[in-house]
């Protein structure tokens, strides 16, 4: 029995409806898109009975919208019934593309206003959903997970905002701290990985890849992604080595301590590829000086694995790196927002999200376990089998 059968052999907690904000339409899109196809082609007794009512659409996105007065103000609008749904509302709070104006003036819109045109929908759906799960792949001040002076919580203020506005589960993807989910110990908070995506990926897009210890090494390009890296390593059957930042903690720039330089710790790296894996590109300038460090100890091949790609200083440094040969793929994911620039650079490698995210909220729908989701083991080593015994298409949609 395939997966998809299983999960129609539960009942749906209600009618599935999706509510993709407009920082993630596209995403929301492709999403739909993969719901609608799976539905329709199912096969299932029960999909008559009055507990699937609704159960196969046209469409699962639900129209709604933030529209602004002139002042910025804004409120949350949903155009269509609710009801009984089983709501899930993707939301990217790092869309910085989208505009809105303010006396006159254009505004680009922060993660804060991301954030509150959340809340109004949530406001809007007015307690009439039977179940609201909120799916936030950069989870919001993410960054800002724990206090070490006289600073704000913000992350942990936002989960608990959200718990109190009455949503059931909250999904993140890679996480910066796992550990904030203790802010709401009794509310779903899950952190999911796309490992499986990544390794899929370079298989498509990198035909000669080894993925063995003789020809590939796993890289932490800091102590914070160690457990990131040992995971790959695990499962790939790798060797490991990271970098240690040492920072000079009597400075602060640009909020953070400068790091003064990378320490090397792993076993000889000359002539293997490299992978280096990460949470996200924020600058860019640490993975780029990582980057170099191992060209130094004459790495091979080096390759970045990072689920969000934020780019915050452009790309130029990066087109650089590329050209001198520090760097020879970059694969990022498509949950955030991705330019039209980005997408066109000889160096990146997207990996599509869309998939998993609808296997997601299909499953959750019907209330299914998604322990096998967020651990692709199998699913890792099935697909690097089938590739060493010759047999992967890379046209897979596996």
């Amino acid at each position: 029995m395939s997966k998809h059968e299983k999960i129609v052999e539960t009942i749906p907690v209600g009618p599935l409806g999706i509510i993709a904000l407009e920082s993630s339409k596209t995403l929301g899109q492709h999403v739909n898109d993969y719901l609608v196809e799976w539905r329709t082609s199912r096969e299932s007794e029960h999909k008559g009975t009055i507990a699937f009512s609704g159960y196969q659409r046209d469409s699962y996105l639900i129209n709604a919208c933030c529209p602004r007065f002139g002042t910025g103000e804004a409120k949350g609008h949903i155009k269509e019934s609710v009801r009984g749904d089983d709501l899930y509302l993707l939301v990217d709070i790092t869309n910085y593309s989208l505009t809105y104006s303010v006396c006159g003036h254009t505004n680009h819109m922060s993660p804060d206003d991301h954030y509150q045109d959340l809340k109004r929908i949530i406001a809007a759906v007015g307690g009439k959903a039977r179940r609201i799960t909120v799916i936030m792949p950069f989870l919001y001040e993410g960054r800002q997970h724990r206090r070490s002076s006289r600073e704000s919580l913000d992350c942990a203020l936002a989960l608990q905002e959200l718990v109190q506005m009455g949503v059931s589960s909250i999904i993140t993807f890679d996480a910066h701290d796992p550990r904030v989910q203790n802010a709401i110990p009794l509310t779903s908070l899950e952190t999911v990985a796309p490992n499986y995506q990544f390794i899929k990926a370079l298989l498509h897009n990198i035909p000669d890849i080894r993925f063995d210890s003789d020809h590939m090494m796993l890289i932490s390009p800091d102590e914070g992604g160690m457990s990131r890296a040992v995971y790959f390593a695990n499962v790939l059957g790798l060797d490991m080595g990271m970098f240690y930042k040492r920072r000079d903690y009597t400075r602060i720039v640009n909020g953070r301590n400068p790091i003064v330089a990378h320490e090397f710790l792993g076993s000889n790296i000359e002539g293997k590829d490299v992978l280096i894996v990460d949470d996200m590109i924020s600058s860019g300038e640490s993975i780029l000086d990582v980057a170099k460090e191992l060209k130094k100890r004459n790495a091979g091949r080096i390759f970045v694995a990072a689920t969000f790609g934020l780019f915050t200083n452009g790309f130029e440094k990066i087109d650089e790196a590329y050209e001198n040969g520090y760097i020879y793929r970059v694969l990022t994911t498509n949950l955030i927002y991705q330019t039209p620039e980005l997408l066109i650079k000889p160096w990146y490698i997207d990996v599509d999200m869309s998939k998993y995210v609808a296997l997601i909220i299909d499953t959750l729908n019907h209330d299914d376990s998604i322990s096998g989701l967020l651990n692709p083991v199998k699913r890792i080593q099935n697909i690097l089998k089938e590739y060493n015994q010759g047999n992967y298409r890379t046209d897979s949609k596996a």
